[in-house]
């Protein structure tokens, strides 16, 4: 009797082992499924616009699309202070690009109050995270002291935004060409290029908007897009991180 007694606590025991042993590997995989589910749909992440190639995948009898996003290709510049700079060396950082001439009587000088309102915005993480451009598209008569003497009206940071000139054709083929300017701003001219977007880059250099510098709701939006690409992670986070984090592994 004592025995038959003994082996039904042992079973029931061992039921609650093996239930609280379920608990623990069902419970992290749901909460992680259920947390990833809703915290996609809770965020609206800034969209990709243009890409190069999709790519069709066959595996196991289904079929998967991978998109290449068209990543803008680098460009070598003259800046405000006669450093030569690159876009591959802002590598990392979240890219505000806009076009400019110093000898714009109205718009330009407007857009340059916007985006010096914008950096204003990211003071503290200026120089690491957020890069202002604002590229020249009459480099013929925007020389360095041309360009610092603009720079100057609007900004005492000359790191965090660059004013800079170049080839005129290398700048007009990156407008055009890398940024789409003309799909952006379907009026634009494209012998000069005088559009009054401010344009979204990411880490990778991808467009993920253009925002008009003159409509306050489309810049609040710029505002609040600039976070969740800072937030953006490069690298899915996969169940296997999840784990690690739960549990406190390295």
């Amino acid at each position: 009797m004592v025995f038959y007694l003994v082996k039904i606590e042992g079973d029931k025991m061992n039921r609650k082992a093996i239930l609280g042993l379920m608990l623990a590997i069902v419970l992290p995989f749901t909460g992680y499924y259920m947390v990833k589910y809703y915290s996609e749909r809770a965020v609206h992440m800034p969209r990709r616009y243009f890409y190069d190639s999709v790519n069709v995948v066959e595996k196991n009898g289904r079929t998967t699309t991978d998109t290449i996003w068209h990543k803008v290709s680098n460009m070598t510049f003259t800046n405000q202070l006669g450093k030569t700079v690159t876009l591959d060396s802002l590598k990392g950082k979240i890219l505000v690009i806009d076009f400019f001439f110093s000898r714009c009587p109205s718009l330009c000088p407007a857009m340059a109050k916007s985006m010096k309102r914008l950096q204003n915005s990211f003071t503290n993480s200026n120089d690491s995270i957020v890069q202002f451009l604002s590229v020249s598209i009459d480099p013929e008569h925007d020389s360095v002291p041309q360009l610092r003497n603009f720079a100057d009206r609007y900004t005492n940071n000359h790191d965090s935004w660059w004013f800079v000139t170049g080839n005129k054709k290398q700048i007009y083929d990156f407008a055009l060409n890398e940024l789409k300017a003309s799909i952006a701003d379907a009026d634009v001219d494209t012998t000069f290029i005088h559009t009054q977007n401010f344009f979204l880059l990411d880490r990778d250099r991808i467009v993920r908007g253009w925002y008009d510098a003159m409509d306050t709701v489309k810049q609040a939006k710029l505002v609040s897009d600039i976070p969740l690409l800072m937030l953006e992670k490069t690298k899915k986070r996969g169940f296997k991180e999840f784990l690690d984090e739960l549990f406190g592994r390295s």
